[in-house]
C-alpha cells in the first residue's frame, strides 16, 4: 500500500527562533493521522528542529545536499553530515533549485544515488514550466526529467525514493493547475515507471502533488486515485494551514 505522505518545504524562511516557534505550534496540532508528516527547515536550523521533534511524529528532512563526501566544495553540505543531525530523508530537484542553481539532470542522478549509497530515503521533484504546458510539451519535459536522473536505477532502489510533481506554471504565475490536470500528470507519471520497472514498483510509489496545494484545495487533489500526498510551500509556513493539509486525507 503506498504511503500517504504531507511533507513542508520552509525554504528559505524562518531563523532559529521563529523555527522553535513554528515547530511548537505544530506539536500543538499534531494528531494520529495516516500521512506521514514532515518538515524542512533550512540547514542551519535542522540540528534545532530534530532534537525538538525525534519524540514526535514529525520527521525533520533536507531541503538540498551535495553529491560529495567531502571535499572542497564551499558551502555545500553532504549525505553523512544530514545524517549525524538525524536526517534521513532530502528533497531533491525542486524546481527552485533548477531554476536559481543550474541543478540538471546528470548532477541530479549523481546526487541521487549519493543520497540512496547513506541509505536515506528521497524527495524527487520535476515538472514543466508555463511555456512547456502551453506548448503541449508538458508529458515529455516530466518523462525526461525522471528518466535522466532515476532510471538508471535498479527497482529496488524505488522503495526509498518518493515522487514529487511540481507543475512551475501553477506556482506563484497566476494560473491555476485543477485536480484533474494534477491526476492526469499522476497517473502519466505511474506509467512511465510501470513501462521499465513494472507495475508493483510504479504502484507501491508515492506520487505527491506540489503545485499550490492550499486548505482550500487540499481535499479534492488528495481524493485523486494517483495522488498520494503533498510537497507544501507556503503553506507549511503556518501551523493551522499545514495541518488542515494534512487532515485532508
Amino acid at each position: 500500500m503506498r504511503k500517504q505522505i504531507v511533507a513542508g518545504n520552509w525554504k528559505m524562511n524562518n531563523d532559529l527562533s521563529q523555527t522553535e516557534a513554528l515547530i511548537t505550534a505544530l506539536k500543538a496540532q499534531i494528531k494520529t493521522t495516516n500521512a506521514e508528516v514532515m518538515v524542512a527547515p533550512t540547514a542551519t536550523n535542522l540540528w534545532q528542529a530534530y532534537n525538538s521533534l525525534k519524540n514526535s511524529e514529525i520527521e525533520v528532512i533536507a531541503q538540498n545536499m551535495h553529491f560529495a563526501e567531502n571535499g572542497a566544495y564551499t558551502g555545500e553540505i553532504s549525505a553523512n553530515m544530514l545524517k549525524s543531525v538525524g536526517v534521513q530523508t532530502v528533497i531533491l530537484g525542486h524546481s527552485e533549485r533548477r531554476a536559481y542553481f543550474n541543478e540538471t539532470d546528470d548532477m541530479l542522478a549523481k546526487k541521487v544515488d549519493a543520497a540512496l549509497a547513506n541509505n536515506m530515503r528521497v524527495i524527487f521533484c520535476f515538472g514543466e514550466e508555463l511555456a512547456d504546458r502551453k506548448s503541449g510539451n508538458e508529458e515529455n519535459i516530466v518523462e525526461n526529467q525522471i528518466k535522466n536522473a532515476l532510471f538508471h536505477l535498479e527497482a529496488s532502489a524505488f522503495k526509498n525514493i518518493v515522487l514529487a510533481y511540481e507543475p512551475v506554471w501553477a506556482i506563484g504565475t497566476g494560473e491555476t493547475a485543477s485536480p484533474e490536470q494534477a491526476q492526469d500528470m499522476h497517473a502519466f507519471i505511474r506509467k512511465i515507471i510501470a513501462n521499465t520497472y513494472g507495475n508493483e514498483v510504479a504502484n507501491n510509489l508515492s506520487i505527491l502533488y506540489g503545485g499550490s496545494c492550499k486548505p482550500t484545495n487540499a481535499k479534492e487533489i488528495f481524493s485523486k486515485p494517483d495522488v498520494d500526498g503533498g510537497l507544501i510551500g507556503g503553506a507549511a509556513l503556518n501551523a493551522d494551514d499545514f495541518f488542515a493539509i494534512v487532515n485532508a486525507f
